[in-house]
């Protein structure tokens, strides 16, 4: 295995940081392997907003209920799907702003920033650094928009904390390759399947050194699923200018 691999294979997501920040040339070392993923068509449809303001980190924290991995890291970084850049090349060129409106669109762009920020993070944890995504900011999209002073075609997705590891939790056991792997056709019995799976987490659940409990990957997924949740964001797309058709 080569030591890439091995080293996303041992990911986890850290909630306890050293407060030392990032130097500057660390972040801009970050920033660029951002910047190098694949992107549909070349659009580059996400921006990155770093937060330095103590008092915008602060109420970042309060929204996303994670103020020690928010407030106390090396840095915070907010990832924007962003297609404010191309309504303004449409309005210059007088191009109807329809095709910026519609959900391929968006899809477009929340796919180019989820890829940028997993780009970042593979950089960041190659620098032995840890990362924390943190999609809570979604509790109050519409609050982050206005505290970021979001243009019209953004979406704020998730913010991401970056910083030196103060402590790390055991690496969680994946699906097996077989429940999210078939050839040619999707295999619903395989895929499905979670009868070892199972076995695996509730071991899991139940062993890990911080907050064991007895559960399962399934029952937690049932627990979640069981409620709708922010439904809010819908209507802030639309407010953004999004038809969603």
């Amino acid at each position: 295995m080569n030591k890439v691999i091995k080293k996303m294979k041992e990911h986890v997501s850290v909630r306890e940081f050293e407060t030392t920040p990032l130097s500057s040339e660390e972040k801009q070392a970050l920033l660029e392997a951002s910047q190098s993923g694949s992107s549909s068509n070349f659009v580059q449809a996400f921006s990155i907003i770093e937060i330095t303001d103590s008092r915008q980190r602060e109420a970042l924290a309060n929204i996303t209920n994670s103020a020690e991995y928010v407030k106390n890291t090396g840095t915070f970084y907010m990832f924007v799907a962003d297609l404010y850049r191309q309504a303004k090349i449409l309005e210059t060129y007088q191009q109807p702003l329809d095709a910026i409106k519609n959900m391929e669109s968006l899809l477009v762009a929340v796919v180019d920033t989820t890829i940028a920020a997993e780009d970042m993070t593979v950089a960041a944890e190659s620098m032995d650094l840890g990362i924390c995504y943190i999609g809570g900011l979604r509790n109050d999209i519409k609050q982050v928009a206005n505290l970021l002073d979001l243009p019209p075609f953004t979406v704020p997705l998730f913010g991401l904390s970056v910083g030196i590891p103060k402590t790390k939790n055991q690496v969680k056991p994946r699906l097996p390759i077989e429940n999210q792997m078939s050839e040619n056709t999707y295999d619903r019995e395989k895929l499905t399947d979670l009868t070892d799976y199972e076995d695996i987490t509730r071991q899991y659940y139940g062993s890990r050194t911080s907050n064991a409990q007895e559960t399962s990957w399934s029952f937690k997924n049932a627990e979640f699923f069981g409620e709708v949740r922010r439904k809010e964001v819908a209507i802030f797309l639309k407010e953004q200018g999004f038809t969603l058709e």
